[in-house]
């Protein structure tokens, strides 16, 4: 179930909001077509209520031989009318007494009866789940009670019938009316119902209420995690390159202070890595001229085999300082990126090599453009490529392009590297080959520089043996996504 869920704090948030406006307008739904059957069933009362008065005064003010004809005319099959000598013989089984006396009471004093126990009324409420839930929802002096009455205008007739309440009780309604002659006024009818709950006009107009809301809760939701996804891509640019632009300090309070903090973490950084760099710079100056001047000095020496080994040693300090600043000013520095393409620049590395030579090979491929620094990359996969031919024997080259990466391997047929040193190879100084020596184990720092570069990159670098033999050295860089625009992450207003 929770794989089906959103994971991002946007899809989150829109799927709580979204709910809680579903659930509302079922709710109010549900309310709504209650509320309609109860005022519908109320009106209706109102009318037969009024119905029944008049067409008592008609009957009891006409001639004996016109009783039977008006009778007659005024029944139909939802409103029957009877004259008889006799009382009904039974009233309705769940007789509802509120609703009765209410009714009773108003006939007694529209028809100015002389007593209540002569006029007999029984009534009914509608059977049913929403009939009762109805019935429940809106009683008798609640405020949906009065919310009804208010719209309904509450007439006189109501308010001495009891108001909204026993009108929207009953649904099947009998009334027997004595008279001074011995004769009974019979009525039996049913209220009528309310008609379908749904109509497609209610439907219709729900769909673009609901419609409306998402789209503005969609419009909501997304301005206010935009800032959010706009940070961590600058925490992510910012691990890729220390001197990319600060980000603008726009949008809300707490968005503002996100982007102020950040920004000043990214000052402190740069200002720390210049820091290291200048002292590493001052320190290579500073060994390189004792060394020169050992180097004057064991020229003086005598011994052709000492001075050899002493000359040796002055070398391979030399080279280390070099290097080190070397690794240290590549990371510091970001040169602007342009579009390049890479094809053409594997191709030109390992054309350049191959005329050297060395057994290296490239398959063909189509251009492949990608915004770089070309000096630079140029330096990590020739590094790469002259450690593969080194280590391995030789180095087959390749790239691939596909919808969201770019692939480039490096594959050797060498005896590969143990796998728990696969991730060790590429600590700055770090060597497999222990003898030190820069003709067979390097400096320990062409794979440390060639990361830090793909990093830069926003690539990855990764060693692998494969399982024909030898290492692949495996770089990945993604295709990039266009950038937001500053109107994107803070809304239509941010200006």
């Amino acid at each position: 179930m929770r794989r089906l869920l959103p994971q991002s704090l946007f899809g989150q948030t829109l799927l709580v909001l979204l709910a809680g406006l579903l659930t509302s307008h079922l709710i109010g739904s549900w309310i709504y077509s209650a509320d309609r059957g109860q005022i519908v069933r109320a009106m209706g009362g109102m009318v037969v209520a009024q119905r029944i008065t008049n067409l008592t005064r008609l009957v009891r003010d006409a001639p004996d031989e016109w009783r039977a004809r008006i009778v007659a005319d005024s029944s139909d099959e939802s409103f029957n009318v009877a004259l008889s000598r006799e009382p009904p013989a039974a009233a309705l089984s769940d007789n509802d007494t509120i609703a009765a006396e209410a009714l009773k009471r108003l006939l007694i004093e529209e028809l100015s009866l002389e007593s209540a126990r002569e006029l007999v009324v029984s009534t009914s409420r509608p059977h049913g789940m929403m009939a009762g839930m109805a019935q429940r929802m809106m009683p008798q002096g609640s405020m949906m009670h009065d919310m009804a009455s208010q719209m309904m205008g509450r007439s006189s007739s109501m308010q001495r019938f009891g108001g909204l309440g026993p009108f929207a009780g009953f649904r099947d309604l009998q009334v027997a009316i004595p008279f001074r002659d011995g004769q009974w006024l019979t009525f039996t009818t049913i209220l009528p119902e309310s008609g379908a709950a749904f109509s497609l006009r209610f439907l219709v107009s729900i769909g673009v209420m609901a419609l409306i809301t998402v789209l503005v809760t969609v419009w909501v939701v997304r301005r206010v995690t935009a800032p959010l996804t706009a940070l961590a891509d600058a925490a992510v640019n910012l691990g890729e390159n220390l001197n990319a632009p600060p980000m603008p300090e726009v949008g809300t309070v707490e968005t503002k202070q996100a982007a102020h903090a950040f920004n000043a973490m990214q000052s402190r950084l740069r200002a720390m890595i210049d820091d290291r760099t200048k002292m590493l710079a001052a320190i290579s100056h500073d060994f390189r001229t004792p060394l020169t001047l050992l180097r004057l000095r064991v020229e003086n020496v005598e011994d052709q085999v000492e001075r050899d080994k002493m000359l040796s040693t002055i070398a391979d300090l030399d080279a280390m300082v070099a290097a080190t600043l070397a690794f240290v000013s590549d990371g510091a520095r970001q040169a602007p990126l342009r579009p390049t393409d890479l094809t053409a620049l594997l191709a030109s590395i390992t054309d350049d090599i191959a005329d050297s030579g060395l057994p290296v090979t490239m398959e063909s491929a189509a251009s492949v453009i990608y915004d770089c620094d070309p000096t630079s990359l140029k330096r990590a996969l020739t590094n790469l490529i002259d450690n593969a031919v080194k280590y391995g024997g030789n180095a087959a080259v390749a790239i691939r392009e596909t919808l969201r990466e770019i692939e480039i391997t490096v594959d050797d047929a060498g005896p590969g590297i143990p796998e728990v040193e696969l991730v060790r190879v590429f600590e700055p100084l770090y060597r497999l080959e222990d003898s030190r020596s820069r003709e067979t184990g390097g400096m320990g720092l062409g794979l440390a520089i060639a990361l830090s570069i793909i990093r830069a990159h926003r690539g990855q670098l990764t060693l692998s043996n494969r399982l024909a033999g030898g290492l692949q050295a495996r770089i990945i860089f993604p295709k990039p996504r266009p950038a937001p625009s500053r109107r994107d992450l803070h809304g239509p207003y941010a200006e």
